[in-house]
């Protein structure tokens, strides 16, 4: 399984991204600012659809806002989905 990886810039806007082999098979872009972590795109190659990759970036961007006491604004569609999903796991970090 491939390690989940995180890469900000300057303005704090960036990705969680998973490398496979030297190329990048997967993405939740993000960005930062004091509070708030605002997740706009999950995307996994489509040849990866359906192994776990989208969940593996998840679980690392929840725990990262969770370290540092973010709250997450889930703009992407499958982040609000696992929110909605599981409201009691992320009442703690959701930002509705």
């Amino acid at each position: 399984m491939s390690e989940v990886k995180l890469k900000l810039d300057a303005r704090k806007r960036g990705a969680f991204y998973l490398e496979e082999s030297g190329k990048q098979v997967g993405e939740m872009v993000i960005g930062v600012s004091d509070t708030v972590l605002t997740v706009y795109h999950t995307e996994v190659d489509p040849e990866l659809e359906g192994k776990g990759l989208a969940k593996q970036m998840f679980d690392e961007m929840v725990s990262y806002a969770r370290k540092e006491s973010l709250q997450v604004l889930p703009l992407c569609e499958y982040v609000h989905l696992q929110f909605r999903r599981h409201p009691d796991q992320f009442e703690d970090i959701w930002k509705k």
